[in-house]
């Protein structure tokens, strides 16, 4: 079944930047060095999304199954994670973007929340132009568990009856800040969804890209938001 309310420019854009590791392996790099890079297209394909006039542009930064890396890894991660907001909030403020990260936030420690409630609070706005969301510490299934035990507890204090269950309930009480994803695009070759918006991305249009998350450019997202029908 087709989702008739769909049109010729995706609203709703989900990403999952896949790749970073194998690029810095293939250009003998670090693979801090590839997530570090992988940062910088963000920054080029926010731009595109304010010149398409997407609604929202959701990425898949880290994902739960993400933990079991090298702590090297993970370590270099959080630091990139701490030196963006530190360097793109200024630029995103003025260009109207709303940050906001969803996901299991608190597994990343004082200072990381710490900077993420600075960064979603210093890009508030009345009239954003694009809303970015960052999925951090994210898997799909996990969402939708939390939903359920959210859910079930208010049930069982008398806050809701089952009658209430909807789908519109089931989005309020998700962690994911945006219902419904019209085109899903993943780089880095492999066909798969790897627990991400599982909910959202029911009516998704998905585009496999076989280039790596760091090689990937405006022009080709260009060429996917094209492509969307």
């Amino acid at each position: 079944m087709a989702n008739s309310s769909k049109t010729n420019i995706p609203k709703n854009v989900g990403i999952i930047m896949d790749g970073n590791g194998r690029w810095a392996l293939k250009n003998s790099l670090k693979i801090s060095q590839g997530h570090k890079h992988g940062v910088d297209i963000v920054r080029d394909i926010v731009e595109e999304s304010l010149k398409q006039n997407i609604k929202s542009l959701t990425l898949y930064a880290f994902s739960s199954e993400n933990w079991k890396r090298p702590k090297a890894e993970i370590n270099a991660i959080k630091t990139l994670i701490v030196q963006a907001i530190n360097k793109q909030v200024p630029e995103l403020k003025e260009q109207k973007v709303r940050l906001k990260f969803f996901g299991h936030l608190n597994d990343f420690g004082k200072k990381i929340i710490d900077k993420i409630t600075y960064a979603e609070n210093e890009t508030k706005c009345k009239s954003c132009k694009l809303n970015l969301n960052i999925a951090l510490g994210y898997g799909g299934q996990q969402d939708i568990l939390d939903v359920v035990l959210k859910i079930s507890k208010k049930i069982s204090s008398g806050k809701i009856d089952l009658k209430d269950i909807n789908m519109k309930l089931i989005n309020d009480f998700s962690s994911v800040p945006v219902d419904q994803i019209d085109l899903l695009i993943r780089t880095g070759g492999d066909k798969r969804v790897s627990n991400f918006l599982l909910y959202q991305i029911a009516y998704a249009e998905i585009h496999f890209v076989k280039k790596l998350w760091p090689d990937y450019t405006k022009q080709d997202f260009k060429r996917n938001i094209k492509k969307y029908f």
